[in-house]
């Protein structure tokens, strides 16, 4: 589904990502990990189009959608959540997702300035698919809230919500554990196999060691840029410079 080639990225002459190679197949959960500063976040930005690579190519369902902008890059299918939510604090829950629906209802402006039957018709499939998605991550008892007013928790989710309203074929989740307490983890690492489950294949980043060996089919570690093992989350806890770098001198413990 999802290839990069050589994928480098230099700022001022400072190597953020070199020559990362990378393949996630339809259907699955890869798992990204490093310390901080590792290039994990640069490694999504390149993908949805945020910066442009210094070099290299990224192939999506076959198709070359290097340099493309985020917005083009969205409607072919790829979409992200960030570490802080972007979300619409002030409306509720329920206009949160119908505002993500609407951007890929292809509502015109005259249709809307005057609410015509058509805009109608477009505004009525935006809010039920904005439900559906509600109700698939178990959000739809908290339609009404405002946003601002959620948990921790709920807003991470919400913002996976807005991504889904999308309808992507590759979801980008940065961080989506961040903050959230052990139960919070339990419910958000189920919805994440829930969505998979739909057909959707997952590139996630999480510093949550326990959270990524329990649902990532293989993952990529990276140190200053630089690749330095992938596999299995068992064959990459074991590595040593996988220890060394990140997992610790007592490596990971189950």
């Amino acid at each position: 589904m999802l290839e990069t080639r050589g994928l480098t990225k230099y700022f001022k002459g400072l190597r953020a990502i070199s020559n990362f190679d990378l393949n996630v197949g339809h259907g699955e959960i890869v798992g990204i990990i490093g310390p901080n500063g590792a290039g994990k976040t640069t490694i999504f930005n390149l993908i949805t189009g945020f910066l442009k690579p210094t070099s290299g190519d990224i192939i999506f369902e076959g198709k070359d959608i290097t340099n493309q902008k985020p917005h083009v890059i969205a409607e072919r299918g790829i979409v992200r959540t960030f570490q802080l939510d972007r979300i619409f604090h002030d409306f509720t829950v329920l206009q949160n997702l119908v505002a993500a629906s609407h951007l890929f209802a292809k509502i015109g402006f005259w249709e809307a300035t005057f609410s015509t039957s058509r805009y109608r018709r477009k505004d009525a499939n935006a809010r039920a698919h904005a439900m559906e998605i509600l109700n698939f991550l178990e959000l739809d008892d908290r339609k009404d809230e405002i946003a601002q007013n959620l948990s921790h928790g709920h807003q991470k989710m919400l913002g996976i919500a807005i991504a889904m309203a999308t309808n992507p074929k590759l979801l980008l989740l940065d961080e989506p554990l961040a903050g959230m307490n052990p139960a919070e983890v339990v419910k958000a690492l189920d919805i994440i196999d829930k969505i998979r489950s739909r057909g959707t294949s997952i590139l996630l980043i999480e510093h949550n060691m326990q959270a990524v060996m329990s649902i990532c089919d293989w993952i990529v570690v990276l140190n200053f840029g630089v690749e330095i093992a992938r596999g299995t989350c068992e064959e990459c806890q074991c590595n040593q410079e996988v220890i060394k770098a990140y997992l610790g001198a007592g490596g990971y413990a189950a």
